[in-house]
């Protein structure tokens, strides 16, 4: 791991949104590789926090430290991660939720493998998850997508992974702040209340609007704000027209 000696450790873990306690840890079970000492300072690089955040995110989809270890070794060797993770949960095939399309181990190490812990963390945030030992399953298309276009556009891959882990943990505060208001709002008077069928219907409906409001209230807003910022761009743009219907018209159509 290259070392850009930034973070102490109190300065890393409040920038994670961790503890001290667990970096600790995290050293303890030699999945977060020493400090740069000055004095007697340890000092840790933004390549510490990127890892930190991965070591957070695989946490939070249900891996053990154990397992997490294995899986940051196996990156380091160049190995399929589903030997690590194990194979996809059968419920989840079962239930159809993603689509068909695969691809192989070899090819995501290879197109990851100048990005730190890369494929280690597109499976954190959910792109891929593996289905054996050499495949694995397209498991978020549209993430992949807007992955793609801004690589194509130009943009490192590194940053393109930086980017889309933001975007993942902006959409994890929003469906986590919905849920806690789901909780407070909706759960907590059921469970405080009767439980009549007129209480079981109208936490079963609150529940219903959780599931998908908050969604489309996002991609909404989110439109809406993008338009917005992309006003004076967009007029100086109709400036190169010789009719400016014919951006209108271009902008209709959605990339494919």
């Amino acid at each position: 791991m290259a070392v850009e000696a930034k973070y102490t450790i109190d300065e890393l873990a409040r920038e994670a949104g961790t503890t001290v306690r667990s970096l600790r840890v995290y050293h303890e079970r030699g999945i977060l590789p020493p400090p740069m000492v000055k004095g007697r300072t340890g000092y840790y690089s933004p390549e510490h926090l990127s890892r930190v955040r991965t070591i957070s995110r695989l946490l939070n989809r249900g891996i053990k430290l154990s397992g997490i270890k294995e899986l940051l070794k196996a990156w380091d060797r160049g190995d399929g991660l589903s030997d690590v993770l194990g194979v996809i949960d059968e419920t989840t095939a079962r239930s159809g939720k993603f689509p068909n399309e695969t691809i192989s181990a070899a090819e995501l190490q290879e197109r990851y493998r100048d990005v730190p812990d890369g494929l280690a963390r597109i499976v954190a945030i959910g792109l891929y998850q593996p289905v054996d030992a050499v495949t694995y399953r397209i498991a978020n298309p549209r993430l992949i997508t807007i992955g793609s276009r801004l690589t194509e556009a130009g943009l490192p891959l590194s940053e393109v992974v930086d980017e889309l882990e933001n975007l993942y943990a902006d959409c994890d505060r929003i469906a986590r702040r919905h849920v806690d208001l789901f909780h407070r709002m909706g759960w907590a008077r059921f469970q405080q209340s009767e439980r009549t069928p007129d209480d079981l219907a109208r936490v079963t409906e609150q529940l219903a609007a959780t599931r998908v409001v908050p969604g489309r209230a996002t991609v909404a807003l989110v439109s809406q704000l993008v338009l917005r910022y992309l006003e004076d761009d967009t007029a100086e743009l109709a400036e190169l027209y010789d009719d400016p219907a014919d951006l209108t018209a271009a902008l209709r159509h959605e990339p494919s």
